[in-house]
């Protein structure tokens, strides 16, 4: 026969009151210290908000047209057979001019031979090339960026989450690959499909 544990019964334990707890007068005291310092960080300040927009209507956009690619965006031309410049011009009925940072060429280099076609198209000298000023070379972040600096820019991918954080910034079209086709939401002359 083995010894039975002896435990003390819950509501004959002494309990003490810990030093963090809310009801102590000190504890009191710094919690409204913290939220009165809370108050006085509060900006009333709106972000500066573009001078070429015009409700979510962007004039700063105008043929020809400056579109950033992505990765996906090129892998999607390429398994529809899609012929880059081309379609985006019977997309936007405009001169078009493809645009690829240095993150996305990045990005398609370490996918590797995969992906050596849509490396290839990005290196075509009608891609024109900008240099990123950013710290880290995620594409996505890189994209989202420059288009919240420079509003001039249409956004190709087919990326859910870049597209998502993309309609977050008011005044920006999105490209996309659907259907053997381009098709462009955003846009305040584009025909509805």
């Amino acid at each position: 026969m083995g010894v039975q544990k002896k435990s003390r019964k819950y509501a004959q334990m002494k309990r003490a009151i810990s030093l963090r707890d809310s009801r102590l007068k000190e504890n009191q005291e710094k919690s409204k210290q913290k939220t009165e310092e809370k108050k006085d960080d509060i900006v009333r300040e709106a972000p500066q908000v573009s001078s070429a927009l015009f409700f979510q209507y962007n004039t700063a956009l105008t043929p020809p047209y400056s579109v950033l690619v992505d990765t996906n965006f090129l892998s999607h031309t390429i398994q529809r057979k899609l012929e880059v410049i081309p379609t985006m011009m019977d997309c936007l009925y405009a001169k078009c001019i493809p645009v690829i940072t240095d993150c996305v060429l990045a990005e398609l280099e370490k996918l590797g031979p995969k992906y050596r076609l849509a490396l290839r198209i990005a290196k075509d000298p009608k891609f024109e090339r900008i240099k990123c000023d950013h710290k880290g070379t995620y594409a996505d972040d890189c994209l989202v960026d420059r288009v919240i600096k420079h509003r001039v820019y249409i956004v190709a991918t087919n990326d859910r989450d870049l597209k998502r954080r993309i309609r977050k910034v008011p005044g920006v079209p999105i490209m996309s690959v659907a259907r053997g086709k381009y098709v462009i939401e955003r846009l305040p002359d584009a025909p509805e499909k």
